[in-house]
């Protein structure tokens, strides 16, 4: 039987995050099909509306920041320090399958809306929390941000090479890898048909360290300590960066025949019995000359040239691109990875924005609607619930919403 285009689209998720972890656990959600309502505080919504490279957009509540993440969804206000407000919330979360936050562990439940309380709303909630040091431990309550947690997850201490090290990874990788182990773990518990009320627990450093998986394991399987390798592989050689005559190249020879196939294309077929290079374990000890060789004899051609040449040899190799560069080329064009929208709401031209990283069924993955400007479904979302014109006009004199 064929999986459902939209697998998620009798699930309701209430999306109380703000910036990245949490709205990226949502963002994927919402592309699986789910009617993803966010709910943000009434004036100034999720941070992330203020972030970004485009000054002018960030003035709109609308940055880039926040776009990103934020297609598909709805937008409702709601103030949950008012006890109104309150009451709205918990109407809502009556209609639905998930909650989500990221706030730090407690305010929840000091606003009144933690998951004890709203489990009794909704006996079978499936309530996610995202914290950058998880619910209980000794540093639950500090704040976190995706720096902090690739500091102390150990990922920096192994990023960039032996002078320059530590180096934080380029963009949010702790904050998009918690997102991620959310949206894994909420699709798990929905996955459960005769669930009751569960909570998730989830912790950006534990699912930063959990990615890091051979690197912890050599540590604690084989007490091998972690160093920054810079863009060379700690298994294997010839498996890294290379420079050519333009650009730069990785390569991955990671079997022995790849190796033997990297000789034979780059015109240096006696490196196969070359007593340094010989074997898998020589070849790490002597990268540092292995690379030299090679990286002379690649001089006269260019990164996407020798790229051909390896692939049609059967090497794993790619030239490292730019974004820009990456974002141009035919083979994500072709996998409809960047999806448009024509003036959307509060933006004033049109966006293109990344999808996620999968198809179904031969189709990508995609929502319809674009990032809403702030409290754009509110009156909706509450004549939905039952609220007619004047009620919703009462709550709004309330600064309930």
């Amino acid at each position: 039987m064929a999986i459902s285009a939209q697998p998620l689209s009798k699930v309701r998720v209430l999306d109380l995050t703000n910036v990245l972890a949490g709205p990226f656990c949502c963002h994927q959600l919402a592309h699986m099909g789910a009617d993803v309502i966010k709910v943000e505080v009434p004036g100034s919504g999720d941070l992330a509306r203020q972030l970004g490279g485009d000054s002018e957009l960030n003035e709109k509540l609308m940055g880039v920041s926040f776009l990103a993440q934020n297609a598909g969804k709805r937008s409702i206000t709601i103030n949950l320090k008012s006890e109104r407000g309150k009451t709205v919330f918990r109407e809502l979360v009556r209609t639905a399958d998930v909650v989500v936050e990221n706030f730090r562990p407690g305010v929840m439940d000091r606003l009144g809306v933690g998951f004890d309380v709203l489990k009794q709303d909704n006996p079978k909630l499936v309530y996610c929390a995202i914290s950058g040091f998880g619910q209980n431990g000794p540093l639950r309550n500090l704040p976190a941000y995706d720096q902090i947690v690739q500091g102390m997850s150990g990922l920096m201490s192994i990023t960039g090479d032996p002078d320059t090290a530590p180096y934080r990874v380029g963009y949010p990788v702790a904050d998009t890898v918690g997102g991620m182990t959310a949206a894994f773990a909420i699709a798990a518990a929905l996955a459960d048909p005769d669930r009751s009320a569960h909570i998730l627990d989830v912790s950006m450093l534990e699912a930063t360290i959990a990615t890091m998986g051979w690197v912890v394991s050599n540590y604690l399987v084989a007490g091998m300590i972690p160093a920054p390798l810079g863009n060379d592989n700690f298994t294997a050689s010839p498996s890294g960066t290379f420079a050519t005559g333009d650009g730069l190249l990785n390569i991955a020879a990671n079997k022995q025949e790849q190796f033997e196939a990297v000789c034979d294309v780059v015109g240096q077929p006696d490196l196969k019995t070359d007593v340094r290079f010989a074997n898998r374990k020589d070849r790490l000890k002597n990268r540092v000359q292995l690379k030299a060789i090679l990286e002379d004899a690649m001089a006269n051609d260019t990164a996407a040239a020798w790229r051909q040449k390896l692939n049609d040899a059967g090497v794993p190799a790619g030239e490292v691109l730019s974004v820009p560069d990456v974002l141009a080329h035919p083979q994500i064009a072709d996998r409809g990875m960047i999806g448009e929208f024509k003036d959307p709401p509060g933006v004033g031209r049109d966006i293109r924005l990344a999808r996620t990283g999968y198809k179904i069924d031969g189709a990508p993955a995609k929502v319809d609607t674009p990032p809403p400007t702030l409290g754009q479904h509110t009156d909706e979302i509450l004549a939905s619930l039952g609220y007619d014109e004047d009620a919703i006009e009462a709550l709004k004199k309330d600064k309930a919403i």
